[in-house]
């Protein structure tokens, strides 16, 4: 039962985590579809940097900045360039997915060798410490948003952008540092499915659960808070579909693995 558990809140910690940032970028008027290329890119670069270094630490370092970097461009364009997020942030999804796919080919093969990369540490009973930050995270950007100077600033950057310039804010800056946080949490959120969960890397190992954090982020009403625990309804489906495989076995395994989204389809 305990095992159990610990497999849901695993499933559950990249979409939770990608989640957290996303809503906090949307409270500030960001819309980030970007955020399924910046978990992709986090994922290969935790992934080569952990290989490479034998150290998961300096991976989860690598897979925060590569992220971060994504989110630059993107912010570059959106904020910028005023150009639309919709379609940037597909943009960056179809290059993650592209340089990504690339890069792993001319290193690992034309299909992929089996690739094993150390991975984050657990305690003793399979306990996984950096589970812990996501409920810390969770309500410190709540109390952030609910209760500061620089959370309110964020609310009315979404709400009420010209009352908050009037007042003397600057919206552009508060929404940069939205974007950049969101794209740190992505790539907490990619790195870990590699390090954390995973230990390895294959094409296009996200598999659309950027687009899930963000149906996440709708049905948690942009609260860090609710967004965790509507995650944990993701991790449970995964968990359970793991189940359904194992004990039904003639039946194609496509239909259990579609489980996750199609909860997130029910959910928006």
């Amino acid at each position: 039962m305990i095992e159990a558990g610990l497999a849901v809140l695993r499933f559950s910690a990249p979409v939770a985590l990608a989640g957290i940032g996303e809503s906090l970028g949307q409270r500030a008027g960001l819309l980030n579809i970007g955020l399924e290329g910046m978990m992709l890119t986090a994922a290969f670069a935790s992934m080569q940097v952990s290989a490479t270094t034998g150290s998961p630490w300096a991976g989860l370092a690598a897979g925060v900045a590569a992220a971060v970097l994504i989110g630059l461009l993107q912010a570059l364009f959106t904020l910028r360039l005023m150009l639309d997020q919709v379609v940037v942030g597909t943009a960056v999804n179809l290059f993650a997915l592209g340089l990504t796919g690339t890069l792993f080919r001319a290193l690992y093969g034309g299909s992929g060798r089996l690739i094993s990369v150390p991975r984050l540490p657990s305690l003793p009973g399979g306990w996984d410490p950096f589970l812990l930050f996501i409920p810390i995270a969770a309500l410190a950007a709540a109390w952030l948003l609910a209760r500061s100077r620089w959370g309110l600033g964020m609310r009315a950057a979404g709400e009420k952008p010209e009352a908050l310039q009037a007042a003397g804010f600057s919206v552009p800056r508060l929404r940069w540092g939205a974007a950049l946080i969101a794209a740190a949490f992505a790539g907490l959120a990619g790195s870990y499915y590699t390090l954390g969960i995973t230990g390895s890397f294959a094409e296009n190992t996200i598999a659309g659960r950027g687009f899930v954090a963000i149906a996440m982020v709708t049905f948690g009403r942009w609260n860090p808070l609710g967004v965790v625990l509507a995650s944990l309804l993701v991790g449970l489906a995964e968990q359970v579909q793991f189940w359904l495989q194992s004990v039904n076995q003639a039946v194609p395994y496509q239909i259990f693995a579609a489980l996750p989204y199609v909860l997130a389809l029910a959910v928006l």
